[in-house]
């Protein structure tokens, strides 16, 4: 077996884990989708959860770095925000880390659940700096406490999805999405 069938399989599973979850994927699922044959899998990862692992963290990796990259920067902290938080998604999808949480299987293997939480904290604390920032140049009131607010921003946005996977339309989102920046930017008239 080659590295691509491995390549080939951790994509497939991260795929599927974004389509149909954790429970909801199956072996054989993850072989078709990466044309891989059956003992593949068991040749490159100890099973399923194996690859889910791989799958997770090469997926959670992808989430910070692209996050990282749009929450640094020279511009101003609060357009730095801004410009995370109106950036384009794939809505109707939802959250490729923040659905997992959904998944009771993959929740209840801490293994599993390790880098979800992991990232999901990250995420907190890196929007929790750059409220930092925004607060330390004037740009937000000094009462403003960084922590919960950060913490507000993520479950705004997951909430987000989750509203708008159920309408059907990212129309929730949007509305989300501008009614926590308008509170954030009230925030900057102090």
């Amino acid at each position: 077996m080659s590295t691509d069938t491995a390549r080939r399989l951790v994509e497939s599973m991260r795929d599927l884990l974004w389509e149909r979850g954790y429970t909801g994927t199956s072996p054989k699922a993850v072989l078709q989708r990466a044309g891989a044959g059956q003992g593949s899998m068991y040749h490159h990862f100890a099973g399923k959860a194996d690859l889910a692992q791989s799958a997770i963290v090469e997926t959670a990796q992808e989430m910070r770095a692209k996050a990282d990259a749009e929450l640094s920067g020279p511009a101003p902290a609060v357009e730095r925000l801004t410009a995370y938080l109106r950036r384009e998604r794939d809505v109707l999808r939802g959250c490729p880390i923040g659905g997992l949480t959904q998944d009771a299987e993959l929740m209840a293997d801490p293994q599993l659940r390790a880098p979800v939480a992991e990232t999901l904290a990250w995420l907190r604390g890196r929007l929790a700096e750059v409220l930092g920032e925004a607060v330390a140049a004037g740009e937000l009131a000094p009462t403003l406490d960084a922590s919960a607010v950060a913490t507000t921003l993520v479950a705004t946005l997951q909430g987000g999805y989750v509203l708008a996977r159920a309408a059907g339309s990212r129309e929730p989102f949007d509305q989300a999405v501008a009614g926590v920046l308008g509170l954030l930017l009230s925030a900057s008239e102090h």
